[in-house]
């Protein structure tokens, strides 16, 4: 007679892909990154007051900002790894006390220099423990809206950009500068700490045999492909050269968002428009970034993560030439607006490539590694780009610049995306077997 138990114990994993439970560890993931990350916009928010406090000059008193992001995209790839070995909860609970810790030294600072360790610390292992870490587990619990997914967790970094800068404004106001980071301090330590207990559970493991592979969206279109994914060798290529392949690319994107983000508040005042005109344009482009990421993360979950990624470097490209054949004030406003609408999917495409392609066993060491890389690409393009205004007095030149690096991440992720259909053409060859 034919076995009409009970499914067996290994496939309860599989049915908590795309659940309820997925649903509301989603919405947790969420509050964490809004916590975790507050530290990456307050600092700027505090900047001038830290700068007359301790008597230092703009490029010191930007230092804290400069090693709280080198400090986080080093953290990124230890506390994925650390999270791939002993699961989520452990990481996030140290992140929490690091955050709420380095908040409260910061807030105590008696020196610029205790200043920037206290933002290091923030970065090098609170606020890495709420990105990556958490981009990777969102993968790995969601197949069928895995894109949505994960751009609903990677929005909440610049929800924290658009929530936190103004509370903390108001707090220096009210109470001042250090009274206001200590008890931001408490408010996110205790907040993560909170929200860390309830991701206590692992994500399930999808095995990579043919059938998982089945379910997965296949990385060429939308619909589910009954072609296997080699996932020990991504792209035909072996796993390290094709992570590197990856690291590049995420440095090059990065490389050329940087210059509009970076110096858009620079480029108004140049042109007369005041810093206040930037300082919209600025969030504007961040507000449009949100929608992006939620849009592109519908798109990925249509078309997969490589194709998502190759849309979102052209339009980027496209943005970032709009620039230069306008700069009257109303263009501008607009431009920044089409140009966080068109950046804002990128960084969470690398997360979903990494799931499609590589064990899921890795990934979160895998995406800790990528932001790393588009971390540094951020700090380089940022700095680049004011070094090439400095040589030409222009910011002509460090526009075309940044188009020069888009194009090196559209090389790569084209390549990569003609690698792929190479691979299914030839998987999906019938063979012949010796009459």
């Amino acid at each position: 007679m034919p076995n009409t138990s009970s499914p067996p114990p290994a496939a309860a994993p599989a049915s908590r892909i795309d659940s309820r439970q997925a649903a509301w560890r989603l919405l947790t993931t969420l509050g964490l990154v809004v916590l975790g990350n507050s530290s990456m916009y307050v600092v700027s928010v505090v900047l001038p007051a830290v700068q007359a406090e301790f008597g230092v000059g703009r490029a010191d008193a930007s230092l804290p900002y400069t090693l709280m992001m080198v400090c986080l995209g080093l953290g990124g790839i230890w506390t994925g790894r650390m999270a791939d070995r002993h699961g989520l909860m452990p990481v996030l609970c140290v992140g929490a006390v690091a955050v709420c810790g380095g908040f409260v030294w910061a807030g105590l600072s008696g020196s610029i220099w205790g200043f920037g360790l206290a933002h290091g610390l923030m970065g090098l292992i609170g606020s890495s423990a709420t990105f990556a870490p958490l981009m990777a587990d969102t993968a790995l619990w969601w197949n069928k809206r895995r894109g949505i997914a994960v751009a609903i967790c990677a929005s909440g970094n610049y929800i924290a950009g658009a929530l936190w800068p103004p509370i903390v404004q108001h707090g220096i106001e009210l109470i001042g500068w250090r009274h206001t980071y200590v008890l931001l301090g408490i408010v996110c330590g205790v907040g993560m700490l909170l929200l860390a207990l309830r991701m206590r559970q692992r994500a399930p493991m999808v095995q990579m045999d043919a059938a998982s592979a089945a379910m997965a969206p296949a990385a060429s279109g939308a619909a589910p492909s009954p072609l296997p994914l080699d996932r020990s060798r991504p792209f035909g290529l072996r796993p390290l050269h094709a992570q590197l392949l990856l690291c590049v690319a995420g440095v090059a994107c990065c490389v050329a968002m940087a210059m509009p983000q970076v110096h858009i508040v620079a480029y108004c005042t140049d042109l007369g428009f005041g810093a206040a005109r930037g300082a919209e344009m600025l969030s504007l482009m961040l507000a449009c970034g949100i929608v992006s990421r939620l849009v592109s993360g519908v798109i990925c979950d249509r078309i997969g993560g490589v194709r998502t990624l190759l849309l979102g470097s052209a339009l980027q490209g496209v943005g970032l030439a709009l620039f230069l054949p306008f700069d009257g004030l109303v263009p501008l406003y607009v431009i920044s607006a089409m140009f966080g609408l068109f950046q804002g999917g990128i960084v969470p495409a690398y997360a979903i490539i990494i799931r499609e392609y590589f064990a899921p066993q890795e990934a979160g060491a895998r995406v800790g590694a990528v932001i790393m890389a588009t971390l540094i690409g951020m700090a380089l393009g940022g700095w680049m780009s004011g070094w090439i205004f400095d040589l030409t007095g222009s910011y002509r030149a460090a526009f075309l610049n940044g188009m020069a690096w888009n194009l090196l991440n559209l090389s790569i992720v084209g390549w990569l995306f003609w690698r792929v259909r190479q691979q299914r053409a030839v998987t999906a060859r019938p063979q012949h077997s010796p009459g």
